[in-house]
C-alpha cells in the first residue's frame, strides 16, 4: 500500500483515488471540463443559436432516422464515442471490463472512443454529416442533456427500438424515466445522473455547516469565499429553488429575479468566483469555504480530505444528466440498442458506477455494489434515496431565443 494514501479504504476505493491521481481529476475533472467549457461556448453563441440559423433536419424518408439501414445482423460491432474517465478500466490500465464481457457475450465488437471533450466541440465535429443525413461513423455517443435535447429536436437522434431494451425499460430510475426532452426516453437513456449540491470545508468554515443557496450569497461570515459555477443551469437552478420556483416550470420573470439576486451577491462580493475546472482545488485547500459543486467531484474530495462535507438544501437540488443515443444515421443500430440494455443489467451497472462514482440511473442496483464496496452502495451521491430523490429537479428545456437570451444575461453577470 501506498504510505500516502489513507487507511481504511476499500480496493475499489483506493483504485478510483489512483484513476483520480494518475489522470489530475483533483484538478480537473470530467465534469468541470464539460460544464466550463460548454457554457462558454452557449454565451458565445455557438448550439444556442441553433435554432434561429436554419439549420436543417437530417434529410431522409422517415422519422427519427429511420431511413438508414441498419448493418447489425451482417456486422458484429459498435463505435462507441465517450468522455475520458467514463468507463471501467482494468488492472492493466488499458483494458475495459464490462465492454471485454459484453463482446465475450454477444460477439459484437466494440470500438471504443474516448473522443468527446466538449459538448459543444464535439457536436461541431457530427453536425455536417448529421444535417446531411449521413453516417457520423459513430453507432453511440454520450451527451449532456441540453444537447440530447437539441439534437433530439433537430431529428438527428434515431428512436430506440423498445424490444431491444428489456433491462433499461424495467431498471431505469423513476427520478431519470419521463425528462420534457424526451418523453418516456423514446430517443436516450442515461448513462450517469449528475447531482449539483452545497460543498464546503469545515477547516475554512470554522466548522460551521453551509446548508442553503442563502447561506452562499447573504451570510457575512462566508464573504469572498464561495464559489459558483459557470454553468448556468446549475447557478441559476440552484437560486430558483432558493427563491421558492420550480426549475422545472419557471418564466422571463423568474429568471430575472435568480439573476438580480446573484448580481447583488456579486456587487457586494461575496463570491470568490465562478468556477468551472478549478473550484475542487480551491475547495480542498479552503480558498473557497463554500460553493456550488458536482457530487461526483464530491465523493472523491472526500476519499482523502474529511474537512471536505457536502449538503442538500432543503429547498431542493439540480439533477442532469449525461445520456446514450444513436446518432441518425448510424450503421449499427440494434448493436449500440443491445450495448445500452447491457449496461442497465445489475451487475454491469455496478461496476460501472463503482468505477465513475456518478450517480447511478439503475434502480435496484444497491445490492450488487455492495458487493464490490459497501461505502458505495451507502452514498447517496451515488445511489440517492428516497428522501434525496423527492428533492431533485431538472432545469426544463429552453427555446433558442430563451437559451441565447439567459446565457448572455448569466455570462455579464459573472463576467465572462
Amino acid at each position: 500500500m501506498d504510505p500516502h494514501e489513507p487507511e481504511g479504504l476499500s480496493p475499489a476505493s483506493l483504485a478510483a483515488m489512483r484513476r483520480t491521481l494518475r489522470s489530475g481529476r483533483g484538478a480537473l475533472t470530467r465534469r468541470s471540463l464539460l460544464r466550463a467549457s460548454g457554457a462558454g461556448a452557449l454565451a458565445l453563441g455557438g448550439i444556442a443559436t441553433l435554432g434561429a440559423c436554419g439549420i436543417p433536419p437530417a434529410r431522409r424518408q422517415g422519422g427519427d432516422g429511420d431511413a438508414a439501414p441498419d448493418h447489425s445482423a451482417k456486422e458484429k460491432q459498435i463505435v462507441f464515442s465517450n468522455w475520458t474517465e467514463y468507463m471501467d478500466v482494468g488492472e492493466d490500465g488499458t483494458s475495459r471490463p464490462s465492454l471485454t464481457a459484453f463482446t465475450r457475450r454477444t460477439g459484437i465488437r466494440v470500438k471504443y472512443t474516448e473522443d468527446i471533450n466538449d459538448n459543444v466541440e464535439f457536436f461541431g465535429k457530427i453536425r455536417p454529416q448529421l444535417a446531411a443525413g449521413q453516417d457520423t461513423g459513430r453507432d453511440l455517443i454520450c451527451v449532456t442533456d441540453w444537447l440530447a435535447a437539441r439534437m433530439i429536436k433537430l431529428g438527428w437522434v434515431r428512436k430506440l427500438d423498445a424490444s431491444l431494451l428489456p433491462h433499461a425499460y424495467a431498471n431505469l430510475s423513476p427520478q431519470f424515466r419521463s425528462p420534457d426532452w424526451d418523453p418516456g426516453r423514446a430517443h436516450s437513456y442515461p448513462w450517469t445522473g449528475i447531482s449539483t449540491v452545497i460543498a464546503y470545508n469545515t477547516k475554512a468554515t470554522g466548522g460551521r455547516t453551509v446548508t442553503s443557496v442563502g447561506q452562499l450569497l447573504d451570510d457575512p461570515r462566508l464573504k469572498g469565499r464561495v464559489g459558483l459555477l459557470t454553468e448556468m443551469r446549475d447557478t441559476i437552478g440552484m437560486t430558483l429553488l432558493d427563491l421558492g420556483k420550480d426549475p422545472a416550470s419557471f418564466g422571463d420573470a423568474d429568471f430575472g429575479a435568480a439573476a438580480d439576486r446573484l448580481q447583488k451577491a456579486v456587487d457586494r462580493k461575496q463570491i470568490r468566483r465562478f468556477t468551472g475546472n478549478d473550484y475542487t482545488a480551491d475547495l480542498a485547500k479552503g480558498d473557497l469555504a463554500a460553493c456550488l459543486a458536482w457530487a461526483g467531484d464530491v465523493i472523491q474530495l472526500q476519499a482523502d480530505n474529511p474537512a471536505i462535507k457536502y449538503a442538500i438544501p432543503d429547498a431542493g437540488y439540480l439533477t442532469s444528466s449525461d445520456n446514450l443515443l444513436v446518432p441518425a444515421g448510424a450503421r449499427h443500430q440494434a448493436n449500440a440498442t443491445r450495448l445500452i440494455d447491457y449496461y442497465y443489467e445489475l451487475p454491469v451497472a455496478a461496476q460501472l458506477a463503482a468505477y465513475i462514482n456518478y450517480v447511478c440511473p439503475v434502480a435496484g442496483v444497491g445490492a450488487e455494489l455492495a458487493k464490490i464496496d459497501p461505502a458505495l452502495a451507502r452514498n447517496p451521491l451515488i445511489l440517492p434515496d428516497r428522501a434525496m430523490v423527492a428533492k431533485s429537479h431538472a432545469f426544463r428545456s429552453l427555446s433558442a431565443e430563451e437559451e441565447k437570451t439567459y446565457e448572455e444575461r448569466f455570462a455579464t453577470l459573472t463576467g465572462a
